[in-house]
């Protein structure tokens, strides 16, 4: 079978004055083929939204090839349509002056127009809501509008990017229910659908294939196909099992960055580290000391026990990681016996502990201390630290690092800084 939409060798950098360029996607190729949903799964800043835009031609890749029906393809593709997260409905419009905005482009009468978008408005199930505004509708209403925004051009493809994101759990439930209907039903013309998720249960619910992609840069490193028949609520222990697989092949992909024979990754001077708190550092060490009869608990069961989704528990896994606290390997965790003894001990010599690891395995703790030591007045600014990660990071990932950085410092007790001035020092301003 011939492919609908293909791209290929995509890349996607960010030019920065006078530094090499920042790469977010390298070498990555997709297909999609009539009749499948397939889900793009990573963590946040994998880059899937960035390949969702170049895929929808919202954005240009810096190189690579896009085709529809194996034409070469530049910019929009007529019967492409997209779902946005955070629903982007005009607030000044009505729900169905906004399903009919998509339509301006065709050139239809205004009647055939509004036949058209009060079909889709019904195919979603929100007759009685055509006169409201956006700020009258909840979540749920206010994505299903967006749905039938997309569905009013009678797409062959549709692009979803995490249509469920900002909804509550039940919301969110409700509407993949209702695109697996839709899709079943066979009431549109579409053919395929690429769903954009960070959500491991809502793609092995609704895709018959997953593609799991890593980052630094983007690309897609693993493929899963799934081989059950929509719809799927009675197969939770084939759904369990599916998780529990994806679980692994999403560590693999994230933790496989070491190098061989090697139980952790090397951290460097620009290394992007994860934005996680040190209490949530701290309660999933003693969780896993705690955690009774799990002697290398899996990644999946960690994160249905502590209730973490997976933007949740990886960036957590990974600082345990960068910090030689426990290491991930074929998705188990492997508590190191730092860990054990960080998570054992009272409150000012966790401090001492988290203050060895850093200095002895993050750089930029080493830089910041050694600098601080040899100024006349023990400070120095942030700007200076800033100007050191945009070496190789982004404006406002080094921003993120940074805040991160602080946050794991002070604790340690390595310096105090002041959010006033943005001045680091060995003592308290």
């Amino acid at each position: 079978m011939k492919p609908i939409l293909e791209v290929r060798d995509i890349k996607k950098s960010f030019q920065k004055n006078n530094q090499a360029d920042i790469v977010v996607l390298d070498e990555t190729s997709l297909a999609l083929y009539p009749g499948e949903i397939v889900a793009l799964l990573g963590t946040s800043g994998s880059g899937k939204s960035t390949l969702l835009r170049i895929i929808a031609g919202l954005m240009k890749p810096t190189k690579g090839f896009r085709y529809y029906n194996q034409e070469p393809v530049v910019g929009a593709i007529p019967k492409l349509s997209m779902v946005f997260q955070h629903f982007a409905l005009l607030p000044w419009l009505t729900v169905l002056e906004n399903v009919e905005l998509a339509l301006d482009s065709e050139d239809t009468s205004l009647d055939q127009k509004r036949d058209r978008a009060l079909k889709a408005i019904d195919m979603v199930g929100l007759d009685g809501f055509e006169s409201a505004y956006p700020r009258e509708l909840s979540g749920g209403i206010a994505q299903r509008v967006g749905l039938a925004r997309a569905l009013v051009i009678d797409p062959e493809i549709i692009l979803l990017d995490e249509p469920s994101s900002a909804l509550d759990v039940l919301t969110a439930e409700n509407l993949r229910g209702d695109l697996i209907n839709l899709w079943v039903s066979k009431k549109t013309n579409l053919k395929s659908m690429l769903i954009v998720t960070h959500n491991i249960e809502e793609a092995v619910y609704m895709a018959d294939r997953i593609l799991i992609i890593g980052s630094d840069p983007g690309n897609i490193r693993s493929e899963l196909k799934i081989d059950l028949p929509h719809p799927r609520e009675n197969q939770e222990a084939k759904l369990d099992q599916l998780v529990d697989q994806v679980y692994q092949t999403i560590s693999e992909v994230n933790f496989s960055g070491k190098r061989s024979g090697t139980r952790f990754r090397n951290v460097r001077m620009g290394y992007r580290l994860p934005a996680v708190a040190v209490s949530n550092i701290t309660g999933l060490l003693e969780f896993l000391v705690s955690a009774e009869g799990l002697e290398h608990p899996e990644l999946s069961e960690v994160s249905d026990e502590m209730h973490l989704g997976l933007d949740e528990i990886l960036p957590v896994a990974e600082a345990l990681e960068i910090l030689r606290f426990a290491s991930i390997n074929n998705g188990q965790f492997m508590l190191t016996a730092v860990g054990n003894q960080f998570a054992k001990a009272s409150i000012l010599d966790q401090k001492k502990v988290f203050a060895r690891q850093l200095l002895d395995h993050i750089p930029l703790a080493v830089y910041v201390r050694e600098t601080l030591e040899k100024t006349s007045d023990h400070t120095m600014h942030e700007s200076e630290l800033l100007s050191v990660l945009q070496d190789t990071l982004s404006e406002a990932a080094s921003r993120h690092v940074l805040r991160t950085f602080v946050d794991w410092g002070r604790y340690a007790e390595l310096f105090s800084y002041s959010v006033n001035s943005g001045v680091l020092s060995l003592e308290d301003p």
